[in-house]
């Protein structure tokens, strides 16, 4: 069976850096978004693009699932609702899915996003001390049940939020080019 890994952590955490790990590891694709936005769009952070690129990156590792290819989706994904959606999609093509959580202390991600800007500038976006403390806000830390997995092979992913007909048009709205 294929399996997914979703790289969880906010900005600085070191997600890419054990995607990169997970890819080698494993022989698998790795999507990472941030090296897509600056060559596709000239902008590490174009206003409205982000969800569709990774939209479409979404789509290409659920292809490369079917085709018996291990991927690596380093994507950040702060919400539960996302993290639930990526893993209905990947149950739905008949892979697993394994959260890999990064987690970061405050003052190691200001350390790592400050040699990142200074090493690699071109590479990276503008992240101010106001957006790393409301990011922390935003970002909702995974469980032990997302952890260990029991949620992904019991088959016990919930429902949508309310209002949405199941987790394929919950995911369709936030990753418009999904489809």
């Amino acid at each position: 069976m294929t399996t997914l890994f979703l790289t969880v952590g906010l900005p600085g955490a070191g997600k890419t850096t054990r995607a990169r790990q997970l890819a080698e590891e494993h022989s698998a694709l790795r999507l990472t978004p941030d090296e897509w936005m600056l060559p596709l769009f000239g902008d590490p952070q174009p206003a409205g693009k982000r969800d569709v690129l990774e939209g479409r990156l979404l789509w290409v590792g659920l292809e490369a699932l079917k085709l018996g290819t291990d991927v690596i989706l380093d994507f950040g994904c702060w919400s539960r609702d996302e993290r639930s959606a990526i893993r209905w999609l990947v149950m739905s093509v008949g892979a697993s899915c394994r959260l890999v959580y990064v987690p970061v202390d405050l003052e190691t991600q200001r350390t790592r996003i400050t040699h990142r800007r200074s090493t690699t500038p071109d590479q990276t976006f503008a992240m101010s001390e106001a957006d790393l403390v409301h990011w922390r806000t935003q970002f909702e830390e995974p469980d032990a049940t997302e952890l260990d997995g029991h949620e992904v092979d019991g088959h016990e992913i919930g429902g949508p939020p309310p209002g949405w007909a199941g987790w394929l048009d919950w995911a369709a709205d936030r990753w418009p080019s999904l489809a």
